[in-house]
């Protein structure tokens, strides 16, 4: 199971009018006939990284067209490693987290006990809960999606731990992740890197919405689980605005996120592999959603991030143009820091104009023209757009500055002793689906 890195010669793929960079090398055969992109852009989708200044490039992105063989199905993901072998971590979750997500979907959907029963709330001692029974609309669908996720997840995190070809014990990656099924969106983030939407409020300009929660270990959820491990929670004096993560009797490794894959020194101590997964059902006014790790988002704002992928006058380009102003920013905000690593993947919602011209009798069905079992959880209230956190407990209720991130210079202070090792803006008005 996993990605098959030839070529599949076979697959054409759409195009943009007038756009070459869709490239059929780039594509390999994944599960159950999926197009797997590791680099390049697709009809939907760019993406783009760049090394920075830390040395070798540690993250990793991957595109599955066709998800779990299904053509309305498609899985996207961003991967950040850290520490000595944090880019070796990156690269074995990004080939191997959607076979395992795929392969729980599809068990799922044969597997009725996989439902959660309405009104079954409560914390476990991972930090996640059950779906609040608040949410009239809720439907077992869902449930399934956000259970597979948060298995494959855990599952790959203790099949890493046994894995003697990778040192993983003071190394790790985080990840942000989402699955789109026509009007359902599910995002399963580990970690500090984030996934913004960009729709369209009442005066049809573009904004931003954050679908995810930077999982830092300031965030008191996250502080309380860390500490009740004996885990500890400060930030060093040199860096007043960071507080990091520790070993109980150690100042080290001192790690910036409070979830993550592999670091499993600190496993026993607070940080966990459990993803936080939250749900969106789209509507005909969201444009694009934007994954990147924190190297990103530690420059620009999701505002920032919006307007920049807007701009670009091809699709296959937005995620290099993103990049690219990112770095620029790091050159510019915090000229004596190293750059870091930026990746990013731009997912767009609609059709591209060529392709929408030549697709006879496609319309997008309303969200009002649901009824019955084809209504799922609904996340709207009047224009505004949440999103709504599948696994609801506590956490999602409090207002939090981790939402517009913090910057840091390293996502490790400090590896243990006992390691081994911005052409003119398009104006906010113009739809983006113009090919």
């Amino acid at each position: 199971m996993g990605v098959c890195c030839s070529k599949d010669k076979t697959s054409t793929g759409f195009t943009d009018e007038g756009d070459e960079d869709y490239k059929e090398e780039d594509i390999c055969a994944g599960d159950w006939g999926a197009r797997v992109r590791l680099k390049g852009s697709c009809s939907m989708a760019s993406m783009f990284t760049q090394q920075g200044r830390k040395g070798i490039n540690q993250d990793a992105m991957t595109i599955w067209e066709d998800f779990n063989g299904e053509p309305d199905k498609i899985f996207c993901g961003v991967f950040d490693g850290h520490g000595p072998a944090g880019h070796i971590v990156a690269t074995h979750i990004r080939d191997v987290l959607p076979s395992k997500i795929s392969l729980a979907m599809k068990s799922s959907e044969h597997n009725n006990s996989d439902r959660i029963n309405e009104g079954d709330s409560h914390n476990d001692d991972k930090g996640c809960s059950k779906h609040s029974d608040k949410d009239e609309t809720y439907h077992p669908q869902i449930s399934s999606w956000t259970k597979s996720f948060i298995k494959a997840f855990e599952e790959l995190d203790n099949e890493l731990s046994l894995d003697p070809t990778i040192d993983s014990y003071c190394s790790g990656s985080t990840a942000v992740t989402l699955f789109r099924q026509e009007e359902h969106l599910l995002v399963a983030n580990l970690g500090d890197s984030r996934a913004i939407l960009c729709t369209r409020n009442k005066k049809k300009r573009l904004v931003p919405v954050q679908l995810t929660v930077d999982l830092k270990p300031n965030l008191p959820y996250e502080a309380e689980r860390i500490k009740s491990c004996n885990g500890r929670v400060f930030a060093m004096p040199e860096e007043p605005n960071m507080c990091r993560l520790w070993l109980p009797d150690e100042n080290s490794p001192g790690l910036a996120m409070s979830r993550a894959f592999g670091d499993f020194c600190l496993k026993d101590f607070g940080l966990i592999s459990t993803p936080k997964v939250y749900y969106t059902k789209l509507s005909s006014k969201d444009e694009f959603v934007v994954l990147a790790t924190d190297g990103v988002w530690d420059v620009l704002s999701n505002k920032d991030v919006v307007k920049i992928v807007a701009s670009a006058r091809k699709r296959s380009m937005a995620a290099r143009l993103l990049v690219g102003h990112a770095v620029q920013a790091w050159k510019t905000k915090y000229p004596n820091s190293k750059i870091d690593d930026c990746a990013a993947i731009c997912l767009f919602l609609k059709l591209p104009s060529s392709i929408a011209k030549a697709t006879s009798g496609f319309t997008e069905r309303s969200v009002n023209q649901r009824t019955g079992s084809d209504k799922l959880a609904t996340i709207r209230n009047n224009d505004s757009h949440e999103a709504q956190e599948t696994t609801t407990d506590n956490d999602s209720k409090e207002e939090w500055s981790a939402l517009e991130g913090v910057t840091r210079v390293n996502t490790v202070l400090q590896v243990p002793r006992f390691s081994t090792d911005n052409s003119q803006k398009r104006s906010e008005n113009k739809m983006l689906n113009d090919g």
